[in-house]
């Protein structure tokens, strides 16, 4: 499955493309601008499935950094401060990743 079966490639190229500069990236506003938000439960998962790259049902702080290159490959590598700042803000219960729940939470707080 692609990010486009889920997203518009128009929201997807807009909101990796607010976020160009190292240490800009708010994932608030990402999901916002992707038009994650405005998605289903279903939706989301299928997102964080798609993000969830080694499929262990989290996503580690190695597959974060990584996070825009999972909706777009042009998409940039997040700095080791926004890494550490996403994980920080999606990980609820301090295991040091991010599951479903705690994933579609992010996404609903946004």
């Amino acid at each position: 499955m692609a990010m486009t079966d889920v997203l518009s490639a128009e929201d997807i190229k807009k909101a990796v493309g607010a976020f160009a500069a190292v240490d800009s990236f708010n994932h608030k506003k990402f999901f916002e601008l992707a038009g994650l938000k405005k998605k289903s439960h279903e939706e989301v998962k299928k997102v964080f499935q798609i993000l969830d790259k080694d499929q262990s049902g989290f996503i580690e702080e190695d597959e974060l950094k990584f996070v825009l290159k999972g909706f777009t490959p042009d998409g940039r590598d997040l700095s080791d401060k926004e890494t550490k700042a996403f994980l920080a803000a999606g990980d609820k219960d301090g295991d040091g990743k991010i599951g479903i729940d705690e994933f579609a939470t992010l996404v609903a707080e946004s």
